[in-house]
């Protein structure tokens, strides 16, 4: 059985990388572009790719091809359409990030809150040691406890975001995209409502025809001027230059974003262009990327590895 990951630096140093050898002869790329991928597949029994395209020209010439893993959740980096005509299951990964994102989103939001690196610098830039009181009021925050922390994407993500939220003392709500969430021990809220009232708003959606540019600067001027908007979900939805108006505007009191539309990022993305940077928080489409949760995807891919191979009996495991 010939394997081949085409992008291992996507999921970085990981302690388990090397759990699919026992499942056949593997070879391993950091990353693979587009004038690499056939030959680098042509051979292959087992494709692992996390954002390497595998279209249809590549699918019809991997003769051997019995499998694919995405080291992801989104799918859309393969032709299902090629991909099923031949009958070759596309599988992805689920739930492997549900801590990590929920522990990136307050991280987040904390930032925003209370800027723990502007106070850090006044100490040891030596503000402090030189000022007559025994504290500084130089960045006001205020605290969650009583405030409106409202969700969008009442997954697994959002349910455990809820739950911290909850923790902290806020009443969490939610508004559904689709219309059809409504068994959740959490009030739902129309739009305008959801809007107009909620101090915060964390995004934990994917990006569909619902949720596609759904944060657009008619919308942004909806909210509250103190509110602060937190987007972990997916690149799309919100509008990146309504976003980056509005901030300046002073339409919100601050978001942090971190998933773009285009990533990497664009060096001509308006979010790295505001005038209030203050108001702006951004990390690399990173909340999901604790050490333990791209363990767990590892781990993920092997069973599914493991999965298809007990139910290919006629499969040897390292022909």
């Amino acid at each position: 059985m010939r394997l081949v990951f085409l992008d291992t630096k996507t999921i970085g140093d990981i302690p388990n990388l090397n759990l699919i050898e026992n499942y056949g002869q593997v070879t391993y790329y950091e990353t693979t572009s587009p004038e690499q991928t056939l030959e680098r597949t042509k051979d292959a029994d087992i494709i692992i790719s996390n954002k390497v395209v595998l279209d249809q020209s590549i699918i019809e010439q991997s003769p051997n091809l019995k499998l694919i893993c995405i080291a992801a959740t989104g799918t859309n980096n393969v032709d299902k359409v090629a991909a099923e005509k031949r009958g070759i299951p596309v599988k992805n990964a689920m739930d492997y990030s549900t801590q990590s994102v929920a522990q990136g989103t307050f991280a987040i939001l904390l930032q925003l809150l209370v800027d723990i690196p502007y106070f850090d610098q006044y100490v040891k830039g030596g503000s402090y040691s030189k000022t007559d009181i025994f504290t500084h009021f130089g960045r006001g925050f205020w605290e969650l406890t009583g405030k409106r922390f409202g969700i969008v994407g009442l997954g697994n993500i959002g349910r455990q975001v809820a739950k911290i939220a909850e923790a902290f003392g806020c009443e969490v709500v939610y508004y559904s995209t689709s219309g059809q969430n409504t068994q959740q021990p959490y009030q739902r809220l129309e739009l305008d409502e959801f809007l107009r009232t909620c101090d915060v708003i964390s995004i934990h959606a994917p990006l569909n025809d619902s949720t596609a540019n759904f944060f657009n600067y008619d919308r942004l001027t909806c909210l509250k001027k103190s509110a602060i908007l937190i987007n972990v979900g997916r690149g799309g939805i919100v509008n990146e230059a309504d976003l980056a108006r509005a901030l300046d505007e002073g339409l919100l009191a601050g978001a942090g974003i971190d998933v773009f539309t285009k990533e990497p990022i664009s060096p001509e993305n308006p979010l790295l262009h505001v005038q209030h940077k203050e108001r702006l928080v951004l990390t690399p489409h990173v909340t999901w990327a604790s050490i333990e949760a791209r363990t767990l995807l590892m781990e993920k891919v092997g069973q599914t590895i493991e999965e298809f191979l007990k139910n290919e009996p006629s499969v040897e495991l390292n022909g």
